[in-house]
């Protein structure tokens, strides 16, 4: 006999589901937006509609979606392209794929506002796979009287092997395609690939890297055998074929980029835990074992005590100084790479006679090194406003400048040498701020606690230079230039004019140099 309160439960979640299901639908036929999809149904009656992949996932984990992929079945491409041309702007992205980019003319302004992506509207596609890792690698054809499910199950993912047909007379559950329990995947916070692992990674090798990443953006675990099968692969995505990544490295970039940036601790782990970190960053694994001063370091290696810096960005500590606002994957990175210079130049008493474990200029070693990680992965490809982009220059000088707050002599500290690090546009001030922090924070001393006191006497001096912000908007204009230096003093661009210059703006911020004339003046007596 059923167990009563099990009987209610499953009663209450049908209910809920067809609750979800219906008003997506009746989303669909009130929103103008996807008025077009109305008047396709009405040229063409025997078609069939459908919404697939990442939009019908979100919709049930209840996230914000712009980017929708539609199914169009019964209807030949050539006849649907025509259709679309006079509903609004098509762009076709494969004859033989049968997939369209629309944009419907009739609501460009709501579409705009809202900030819809351009839609996916594709007829029901099969593919061979070569089964060599290579997306390119796969022969698409699309077939406009394919069952749906034949097209569900070339996909990733359970829960991107889902579909919702939105023209039915029915409504409710009877309207979800979910031939792999991709729902209950969902529920149960599981990343599954369709039928065997082995064949869909094989299908495209970067879709191991796309799995880290979803992890990593909803908070998922990988199911077990999916993730057996991706350390038993990760080493593919080095492969090549026809002197040719077989995965592109702008495709890695973004994966890994999107994961870290999303979840740094998680990505860390799943980087580490799949093999990801040896094959597309082995400096990363060297950090493993090189110890530390025990004096500084108790937490542990270089490795554990990267991983734990990057713990610090979600510290309700950091929260406090620096606000809820997501760090930037420019300082995401710079920390994970913060300290890789650290296995290269290390120093210990048993082998090198030094007083102890030392690391002398790793910070300087270590931003080579980031530039060329940065170049080798094409971290830097991916577009100017995405928050997935970065600068190589600018990592680089974050590395080169970490130990800045936390070593320096706050009272040495020259209010020109502040501006320069600190208040200048061209370097990035405020993410030095924030990694020496969680730096700080993440070397444990002997006594357990971490030593920030260093990194306070930085702040407040720094804050003691931006009073002039408030007093004059912005820091005043250098005196000179450096052309304008070396015309007065007759002499060639070299060192000498970059001491001339920070000296002069050194004087020109404490007040007592404040024209042009008093300036050249003072550089005239300059031995």
């Amino acid at each position: 006999m059923e167990n009563p309160s099990i009987s209610r439960k499953n009663e209450r979640e049908t209910f809920e589901l067809e609750t979800k299901i219906g008003s997506l639908i009746e989303y669909f036929k009130t929103e103008p937006v996807f008025n077009f999809l109305k008047r396709i149904k009405k040229e063409f009656p025997e078609s069939e509609i459908y919404l697939v992949g990442g939009a019908l996932r979100d919709f049930f984990l209840k996230r914000k979606c712009k980017d929708y992929d539609f199914i169009i079945r019964n209807i030949e491409a050539e006849k649907l392209q025509k259709s679309l041309t006079h509903l609004g702007k098509v762009n076709l992205v494969g004859r033989v794929f049968g997939v369209f980019k629309f944009v419907p003319a009739d609501q460009q302004e709501r579409f705009k506002k809202i900030g819809f992506e351009p839609f996916d509207l594709a007829l029901p596609r099969r593919e061979h796979a070569y089964l060599s890792g290579g997306y390119r690698d796969i022969e698409v054809q699309s077939d406009p009287n394919l069952p749906v499910e034949k097209d569900l199950e070339r996909r990733d993912f359970t829960f991107n092997a889902m579909a919702l047909r939105l023209d039915s007379e029915t409504s409710g559950s009877q309207n979800l395609i979910d031939p792999y329990q991709g729902l209950r995947d969902l529920k149960n916070k599981l990343i599954k690939a369709v039928g065997d692992p082995k064949i869909r990674f094989r299908e495209d090798y970067s879709r191991m890297l796309r799995a880290l990443r979803l992890a990593c953006e909803l908070g998922f675990r990988i199911e077990e055998r999916t993730f057996e099968v991706i350390k038993e692969n990760i080493a593919n995505l080095n492969e090549k074929k026809d002197k040719e990544w077989i995965v592109p490295r702008e495709t890695i970039a973004k994966e890994m980029l999107k994961a870290f940036y999303n979840n740094p601790i998680q990505a860390f782990d799943l980087y580490d835990e799949s093999g990801a970190f040896k094959i597309l960053i082995p400096e990363i694994n060297t950090m493993k074992g090189c110890p530390q001063p025990l004096e500084f370091h108790t937490e542990g290696d270089v490795f554990f005590h990267t991983r734990l810096s990057l713990e610090k960005l979600q510290s309700k500590e950091y929260q406090e100084i620096f606000g809820s606002e997501k760090p930037s994957v420019q300082l995401i990175m710079a920390l994970l790479f913060h300290d890789i210079g650290k296995p290269e130049t290390l120093k210990t008493p048993e082998k090198d006679g030094t007083d102890r474990v030392r690391f002398n200029e790793h910070n300087e070693v270590g931003a080579e090194m980031a530039r060329g990680i940065i170049k080798r992965l094409k971290l830097e490809s991916q577009p100017q406003g995405s928050p997935f982009h970065l600068e190589a220059e600018k990592i680089s000088w974050l590395i080169k400048n970490h130990l800045l707050l936390l070593h320096g002599n706050p009272e040495e500290m020259r209010p020109s040498t502040i501006e320069r690090y600190f208040f200048n546009p061209l370097n990035p001030g405020g993410e030095l701020i924030q990694l020496s922090y969680c730096d700080a924070q993440a070397t444990v001393p002997e006594n357990g606690k971490p030593d920030i006191e260093n990194f306070n006497a930085m702040m407040a001096r720094i804050k003691e230079v931006s009073k002039l912000l408030d007093e004059r908007k912005a820091l005043p204009p250098p005196l000179l230039n450096g052309r304008e230096i070396m015309k007065i003093l007759k002499i060639e661009s070299g060192p000498k004019v970059g001491e001339i210059i920070c000296a002069l703006r050194e004087k020109q911020l404490e007040g007592k140099l404040k024209t042009k004339e008093e300036a050249i003046e003072f550089i005239k007596n300059i031995d």
